[in-house]
């Protein structure tokens, strides 16, 4: 199974694993309905009062959208069609603390998921980055939900700078994206420290404050992504040049700052 789900009822913390390692975790069109299909069922099991969110293995945390899926889409600018929106907590109505344990790379489409987490506690070689300008895409939804957990000049440069350049954990957690940096490997046991914590207090001022949190942000959100569709159509390269771009990518490795 793509996604696997671990109830600990003593502690009242689950925790939800991209188990993908294979594909560095990324999401295909299985993985991105058992991801909404799993947030929607947290809904209804009290026994379960915060939630950790990770990925399998030490590479990654997730790559985004796995290059393979087939995503037709309609011949319309006014039209599109995208699995990665409704793959996030908030996106599937889930007003239970989410943190995220972030290891190895996070990229693209993982800000999806990224930027419906509570916060991220990231292991010492976490990287981030953004590869769709590099790619001839343009950067909507990510860029959107980025902008409200990182100063805008950090994420303009994550976001224009492509490939190029990775975000380290210890940057990451300078300039606030990662509210936690722990050794390599120890993200998913602080992750868990912090939501065993939560999930002790009483359950509705803890979901009444995630609620408040996102309603501080979610008007801006909102405007943001009804923008995104009509700069996707207009800014991204037809599939077969994004394909060529990516398939010439060669010479050496990104700087990590």
């Amino acid at each position: 199974m793509s996604v696997l789900l671990d109830i600990d009822k003593d502690t009242g913390v689950a925790v939800v694993t991209l188990d993908r390692p294979h594909r560095l975790n990324a999401v295909d069109l299985d993985t991105a309905r058992r991801l909404s299909e799993v947030w929607r069922g947290l809904r209804f099991d009290d026994t379960v009062r915060a939630v950790v969110l990770t990925g399998a293995g030490t590479r990654a945390f997730s790559t985004g959208l796995d290059r393979d899926s087939v995503v037709p889409q309609p011949d319309s600018p006014y039209m599109q069609d995208d699995p990665l929106l409704t793959i996030g907590p908030k996106a599937n109505d889930l007003w239970k603390p989410v943190i995220a344990a972030v290891e190895g790379m996070a990229c693209g489409g993982a800000f999806y998921l990224l930027g419906e987490c509570e916060f991220l506690v990231a292991g010492a070689d976490a990287v981030f980055f953004d590869p769709h300008t590099t790619y001839g895409m343009v950067s909507a939804y990510e860029s959107v939900l980025l902008a409200q957990r990182m100063p805008y000049g950090e994420v303009a440069r994550m976001m224009l700078m492509g490939t190029a350049e990775r975000i380290s954990a210890r940057r990451a957690h300078a300039i606030g994206l990662v509210s936690e940096l722990t050794a390599t490997g120890g993200a998913r046991e602080a992750a868990l420290a912090c939501a065993a914590v939560v999930a002790g207090y009483p359950t509705a001022g803890v979901q009444g404050t995630v609620r408040a949190l996102w309603s501080a942000k979610e008007a801006a959100r909102a405007a943001g992504f009804a923008q995104s569709p009509h700069l996707i159509s207009l800014g991204n390269l037809p599939a077969d040049q994004q394909a060529a771009l990516f398939a010439g990518r060669s010479g050496a490795g990104p700087r990590v700052r």
